[in-house]
């Protein structure tokens, strides 16, 4: 019988996790069953726990649990502890869950290694204050950039993100009405705005002449968030290259060995 893995999600039937591990399990030549499951918007913990209760060996965390899946785990890794969030769990051989984040990494290593973009010194604009935001924060403070605002619908959120990320550089925070005067070379958005179709409206003024626009979702379609960069001349990028990487993070945690991402990043 293949090993049980899952992505949990609201929503989740856009998820192409399933995908990505099987191609990673063809390709490692090991056996595994992926599934999406949508515990609805309160049922996380229950689905969560009767997965593993029926020998689910380990599971990924999307929107909105990210910050649920931080609370309900056993363990944590050194990153997800950080981060406060976790968007992978594994199950022991004590059977108790060990929470981790691979979203930070997966970004640095789609941003640095597939895209080529340099991040030391650079200015970063952060749109959203969730889950996802946490999970990328701390890799990008330590790849050296040397400006950060987080923009958020609640300001206060934004603060309170901001403050959990102590002894760096200053960072500065705001709601998505009052954006910042200067520019940035990197902005990313974190919401889920783009899996919805909702707008993220923001100042042509934000952009440096070679501005990446980076969208955390993954869509088929461009999001309003890159349509929008697009039109004020950005670079633009969809999450796909850093959902490929983050999960071989995960796939690496659950059955130690790294897959391969090359011949998904071509889509």
């Amino acid at each position: 019988m293949p090993d049980r893995y899952a992505v949990f999600g609201h929503p989740v039937a856009h998820s192409r996790s399933p995908e990505i591990h099987q191609q990673f399990a063809e390709q490692t030549g090991q056996a595994i069953q992926y599934e999406r499951i949508d515990p609805g918007a309160d049922g996380f913990e229950a689905s969560v726990r009767a997965f593993f209760e029926k020998d689910g060996k380990g599971a990924n965390v999307t929107v909105p649990f990210k910050e649920s899946a931080f609370k309900l785990a056993d363990k944590l890794t050194a990153r997800a502890e950080r981060a406060a969030a976790v968007n992978t769990l594994k199950r022991l051989e004590d059977r108790r869950l060990l929470g981790d984040n691979t979203d930070g990494a997966g970004l640095l290593r789609d941003i640095t290694g597939n895209l080529a973009v340099r991040l030391e010194k650079r200015h970063v604009l952060v749109i959203g204050a969730g889950g996802a935001a946490r999970g990328i924060l701390g890799p990008l403070l330590d790849a050296g950039i040397s400006r950060l605002h987080i923009a958020n619908r609640t300001p206060a959120r934004a603060r309170t993100l901001a403050e959990h990320f102590p002894g760096h550089l200053t960072i500065t925070t705001g709601d998505l009405g009052e954006w910042p005067t200067d520019s940035f070379d990197l902005i990313i958005n974190t919401t889920a705005a783009g899996l919805s179709g909702d707008s993220l409206e923001f100042p042509r003024r934000l952009l440096a002449p070679d501005t990446l626009c980076y969208d955390l979702v993954y869509s088929p379609a461009l999001t309003p968030f890159l349509h929008q960069g697009l039109r004020y001349g950005a670079h633009i990028a969809d999450g796909w290259g850093m959902l490929v990487e983050q999960a071989a993070e995960s796939y690496q945690l659950w059955r130690n060995t790294r897959p391969d991402t090359t011949a998904l990043l071509r889509r």
